[in-house]
């Protein structure tokens, strides 16, 4: 559990007080996962000598778990890190070790890739660039929606619990899906191992997470269409997209076929048993493996 306490001789873990920010969000909630249960002081200052004290000062103090010196560590890729880099580079190996985790480094580094490294990044001020005519909503912006907002009479730790919820669930999550993804990718390339290197398509026996692999090799530049059983029933094809930056697809969907289903699209496309096209024409859905067969001679 965690325990939000008043005074520091109670607490085992510490941070700052004030607006919260994602890093020290996520840094508690990896540490209750951590530890299993911490009693959390937050402050607006630490004594030199509480560094040496059997605490885990973190985003505080120019200790350890702090990042606010200059001299502060950075990652191979000059990515700086903040109070969650530091404590997953320091015990995530260990937690996963602990809770019986496969391929431990491997998803210990993909872990800190594909989420904390982001998190890092915006605590330090490395921001990406989004080109975008809409408001996007980072995980960094939606943690800061939990500080009390203005005339509000919100409790300040009260909301800080619930941004470490919300932070404790995703770290689970991201967790369950990096280690499905990495046990997924040996068998990808089994199948992508049988691909013949000519044909613009391959077709899996069941749905695994193949995307990052396949865009990762250049000898699959040619595959521009992956089927796999569908949980809706039938099969489902995909388009494969250009690059790990350019979503549009290596090739679409005919445009006639966009946002039709059933009759409409069996008509219009000729293809008996073709019931759904997104209207982006990334995705179709298909009755069975000879209906997949029969799109893919047409999109050749």
């Amino acid at each position: 559990m965690i325990q939000m306490v008043h005074n520091i001789e109670e607490a085992n873990c510490i941070t700052h007080s004030g607006t919260m920010h994602a890093d020290e969000v996520f840094a508690t909630a990896f540490l209750h996962l951590y530890k299993k249960n911490i009693k959390v002081y937050r402050t607006n200052s630490i004594k030199k000598d509480d560094n040496q004290q059997d605490y885990i000062i973190y985003d505080i103090g120019r200790g350890k778990y702090d990042h606010h010196q200059l001299d502060s560590e950075k990652r191979e890729n000059q990515i700086p890190y903040s109070s969650i880099g530091l404590l997953w580079k320091d015990f995530g190996k260990d937690y996963l070790e602990k809770n019986n985790f496969p391929e431990v480094e491997a998803i210990y580094l993909a872990v800190d890739k594909d989420l904390i490294e982001g998190i890092d990044a915006d605590d330090n001020g490395v921001f990406p660039k989004i080109e975008s005519t809409f408001k996007v909503k980072t995980i960094p912006s939606i943690i800061k929606m939990f500080n009390p907002s203005f005339e509000s009479t919100e409790n300040e730790n009260d909301q800080f619990l619930k941004a470490v919820k919300l932070a404790e669930m995703i770290l689970k999550e991201e967790l369950s899906y990096i280690k499905g993804k990495i046990l997924a990718e040996k068998k990808v390339l089994e199948y992508l191992n049988k691909y013949d290197g000519t044909s613009n398509y391959f077709i899996l026996d069941e749905y695994l997470p193949y995307e990052e692999t396949l865009l990762k090799d250049e000898k699959y530049n040619k595959i521009e269409f992956v089927a796999f059983p569908s949980n809706r029933g039938g099969f489902a094809i995909k388009t494969v997209p250009i690059s790990f930056q350019d979503h549009n697809p290596r090739k679409a969907f005919p445009e006639s076929w966009a946002g039709l289903e059933n009759e409409e699209l069996e008509k219009i496309s000729n293809i008996k048993g073709l019931r759904f096209c997104h209207s982006g024409r990334f995705i179709v859905n298909c009755k069975d493996y000879n209906v997949v067969l029969k799109v893919i001679e047409m999109c050749q």
